[in-house]
């Protein structure tokens, strides 16, 4: 059995308001515009490659002291 005989199959067991509710999906699933490929991501430094500055693993190390200095470790393990 195909995939479109079992979807029929499905919807004539369906009450009338839920098959409107199953055409007005399909209406919308043809309506969304189809997308091409997803452009690649770019890496944090890819981003900032532009701006002329450079981060290096003290200054992230830095910020990570920064944030994280207030916790206090648990001493419990």
């Amino acid at each position: 059995m195909s995939i479109e005989e079992i979807v029929v199959e499905k919807i004539r067991k369906l009450p009338p308001r839920k098959q409107q509710e199953v055409l007005e999906f399909v209406e919308s699933l043809k309506k969304k515009k189809k997308t091409g490929p997803l452009k690649p991501l770019r890496s944090a430094e890819g981003l900032w490659a532009d701006l002329g500055f450079e981060i290096t693993e003290e200054d992230i190390a830095e910020a990570r002291r920064e944030m994280w200095g207030g916790f206090q470790k648990s001493t419990e393990s």
